[in-house]
């Protein structure tokens, strides 16, 4: 018990003295101030109680994305709003892309239900770890609901990828403007801390593209949605054990409305009018809030769960979508064609080359990805972030090699023919 309750005292210190949390308490060292902190320093942690929340949470997301999703194919389908087939895609038949539309109202009514059910019943806990980060969460909200509302006109009329260029810039602009950037490397290329002058444009850069990795990954059914489950279960289990809440709770709600959407678009029926994708709405989204979880995660001032290194278990599970685009722009650029460009050499692409079925393709890469997450979280304590960097892009061209190769034994078995 003791040990618990020194856990408990040493959390609450961390969180006081190294984070941005220091915004609710008055300004200036005065007793006013100094109570505060001795307050939250022995203010126990009670799991049971956040923990009985973050079910709440993914239960109403999962409801209400459960109820929404069936209404919004029930719209598509009497408007017309197809995902048109070109030469590009390997689905066939009219197939809505608006199951984006339900991520984010359903995330955010959600929370706000839970939030307003502790209110009622006297607790303030909930609000207080939201309150804790006013400024990050204000900008979070007005950047995600500005990427929502122009991934909505992307799925409706189409937008040029400039203007979403853009507007994805504005949001990362926000978002650091919130707090959400990287104050530190964590060692990464021998970089610990920097000038926010360099950390300002590099997590500007990072943002932007994290949120068109997601987006060019969702290729086939499942994969997007799959992937950015694992990251977001990833990071939702860490926030928690390193009594991050209000991480945590955003991460367990994004979480529970992409169940009930991966449901559908994997096992929804066509001919039934059951099956859905996430467009660009839903794409565009889960790729901002996962960048947003993912800087905090990296930049954790206790840099430590469970004796991994934080940024490493922020990383990971993003390896995939981030190593894919990477090797995609390079060999555009290499083969003289405009890296922003559409083709059919992503990674789903190439497994599906290699005479791979779209269901198991996207079990063998998101495969991949858990494979790749469970190696880095292995090593982590004993090979320095740098190195375990090394062993992921070995690794990465380590598949793509042996896919290569699976791809030139199908077309010189075809040309034999």
């Amino acid at each position: 018990m003791l040990i618990r309750y020194a856990s408990c005292v040493n959390c609450n210190l961390q969180k006081i003295l190294f984070t941005k949390k220091h915004e609710s308490f008055p300004v200036g060292p005065g007793p006013e101030y100094l109570s505060d902190i001795i307050d939250r320093m022995f203010e126990p942690v009670d799991l049971t109680y956040w923990l009985i929340n973050c079910l709440i949470v993914i239960a109403l997301c999962i409801l209400l994305s459960g109820v929404l999703i069936p209404q919004i194919l029930l719209i598509a389908y009497r408007r017309n709003l197809f995902d048109e087939v070109d030469e590009r895609k390997i689905h066939s038949g009219s197939i809505p892309r608006l199951g984006g539309l339900a991520f984010e109202p359903v995330v955010l009514l959600s929370i706000a239900l839970t939030l307003g059910g502790n209110l009622l019943l006297g607790e303030t806990r909930f609000s207080n770890a939201f309150i804790d980060y006013p400024v990050l969460m204000v900008s979070s909200f007005c950047a995600i609901q500005m990427l929502y509302l122009i991934g909505i006109a992307d799925d409706l009329i189409g937008i040029k990828y400039r203007a979403k260029f853009v507007v994805q810039i504005l949001c990362a602009i926000l978002l650091i403007l919130g707090g959400c950037w990287f104050s530190t490397l964590a060692g990464a290329a021998g970089i610990y801390g920097w000038s926010p002058w360099l950390g300002y444009p590099f997590t500007c850069i990072v943002i932007v593209f994290l949120i068109n990795a997601i987006n060019l990954i969702d290729g086939i059914d499942g994969l997007a949605s799959g992937l950015s489950s694992i990251a977001l279960l990833v990071y939702g289990v860490s926030f928690f054990m390193l009594g991050d809440m209000a991480f945590a709770i955003i991460s367990f709600a994004t979480l529970g409305v992409l169940l009930p959407f991966f449901y559908f678009n994997v096992f929804g029926d066509v001919n039934r009018h059951k099956k859905i994708f996430m467009g660009d709405t839903g794409s565009l989204t889960i790729g901002l809030i996962l960048s947003i979880l993912g800087i905090k995660l990296y930049t954790h001032p206790s840099n430590a769960l469970l004796e991994v290194n934080t940024a490493v278990v922020a990383f990971s599970p993003l390896i995939v979508p981030c190593f894919d685009v990477v090797r995609v722009y390079i060999m555009r650029i290499r083969q003289h064609r405009s890296p922003f460009l559409p083709d059919k050499s992503h990674i789903h692409h190439k497994f599906l080359a290699a005479g791979m079925k779209p269901r198991q393709a996207m079990v063998t890469i998101i495969s991949i990805s858990l494979a790749l997450s469970v190696i880095n979280l292995v090593v982590s304590p004993y090979l320095n972030i740098n190195f375990i960097v090394v062993i992921d892009i070995l690794l990465w061209i380590i598949v793509n090699h042996f896919v290569n190769l699976r791809i030139q034994e199908r077309k010189s078995a075809g040309e034999t023919r």
